[in-house]
């Protein structure tokens, strides 16, 4: 029972992150039908903007309240979110819109090698640690195990964002807005919705997503070049399990993938590398398109 126990929260911790990474990406593709392999240095971004900030923070006195550490993260996260993501999407990817999903995938490739470079550029190839906020709540007894506090924060940060983007899309009228044009883009453009505003504003919060799930793992890392790279790869699986433009199948593609990969390290440790792509394999023999498929307008 107690390794069962183990086994179920490192995976929903693992689970709880990979979720925060994977759901901006899938926001991003329901809406614009873009696969965005940017997203992985836009984590690394914001990885990196959330170590500066917190550093600059505890450089100006931080120490007299040293949670505000917390706000100063997420601060850095919408920081990404108001500079870069009007730069791409206003000045590059409006341009490849309604063309085939390919190019879509090449152009963000070249962004994303170019990011990379960026980030060498700004914050150079030393590693940042920003310890801080990650030793901030002490620790929580759990069966045999003692977990630091803040991988529970995580977890409640992943359950708060998806709360937060599932009402927004479901309970209010923008939100409603933005399902109309995932559903069909030339008929909501017809009944007068600004669909380019709609574009920006769901590349927008893909973007503070990804830097959002990047600056909390700032704390828990050492946020090196790099680090974006095996992000994308372990997203795009997890929306591949959920199916693409999927909230509902982010959310378990993520838990999946968590639990699978936490058996793994404690049962089978020879397999953490395939087990990811091993849950995929399975979804995919018998759903295809996924386990949530978003319903498909048949024009005629």
């Amino acid at each position: 029972m107690d390794l069962l126990l183990v086994i179920l929260i490192d995976g929903l911790i693992y689970g709880a992150w990979l979720f925060i990474v994977s759901v901006g990406l899938t926001l991003v593709f329901g809406v614009l039908g873009i696969l965005n392999l940017a997203h992985g240095s836009l984590y690394a971004i914001g990885a990196y903007a959330a170590a500066s900030a917190v550093g600059l923070y505890f450089t100006l006195g931080g120490d007299v309240f040293p949670l505000g550490s917390y706000a100063a993260m997420i601060l850095a996260a919408l920081l990404v979110a108001v500079v870069v993501a009007p730069i791409l999407e206003r000045g590059l990817l409006r341009h490849f819109y309604h063309r085939d999903e390919v190019l879509g995938v090449l152009v963000t490739y070249g962004v994303f090698l170019i990011l990379e470079d960026v980030i060498k550029l700004i914050w150079g190839v030393e590693p940042l640690f920003v310890f801080e906020p990650y030793d901030l709540l002490g620790t929580i007894e759990a069966g045999p195990l003692f977990y630091v506090a803040y991988d529970f924060l995580v977890i409640a940060a992943a359950v708060v964002t998806g709360i937060l983007v599932w009402y927004f899309l479901n309970g209010t009228n923008r939100g409603k807005v933005v399902l109309a044009v995932i559903h069909d883009r030339e008929m909501s453009q017809t009944m007068g919705v600004n669909v380019d505003r709609v574009f920006m504003l769901a590349f927008g919060a893909g973007v503070f997503l990804a830097a959002l799930g990047g600056a909390l793992t700032a704390p828990m890392i050492s946020v090196s070049p790099g680090i974006g790279v095996n992000v994308i790869i372990v997203a795009f699986a997890v929306i591949i399990i959920g199916g693409l433009g999927s909230i509902e199948g982010a959310a378990l593609g993520a838990v999946m993938v968590g639990i699978a990969r936490a058996a793994s390290v404690h049962l089978v440790p020879e397999l953490e590398l395939f087990i990811i792509y091993f849950v995929m394999a399975i979804v995919l023999v018998f759903r295809p398109e996924g386990l949530f498929v978003k319903t498909q307008t048949r024009k005629i």
